[in-house]
């Protein structure tokens, strides 16, 4: 976990603690989909280059320890992670 990445012109070891919330905070995160939900997760991390090192997924909020490289914009990576898991969980 203390491993440090490189780009082309840059070293860099950025993590955030992020919690994000269900709409009306619904306990949906249960049974299978919360099984399911920590590979997609992991999975569209990966295709901003970002990785999960940790994650919690409670009944109702998502906390993750995510590393995302200085290129991507916290925001831009999280939206993207809750916008395509939607698509999941319906």
């Amino acid at each position: 976990m203390d491993t440090l990445a490189s780009l082309n012109h840059s070293v860099w070891d950025c993590k955030y603690h992020v919690v994000f919330i269900p709409k009306c905070r619904r306990r949906t995160l249960y049974g299978e989909l919360r099984r399911h939900l920590g590979e997609v997760f992991r999975q569209l991390a990966l295709q901003k280059e970002s990785r999960i090192d940790e994650g919690h997924l409670l009944l109702d909020h998502v906390h993750m320890l995510i590393a995302i490289p200085p290129k991507y914009a916290v925001a831009q990576v999280v939206g993207f992670i809750k916008g395509k898991c939607a698509f999941h969980g319906s």
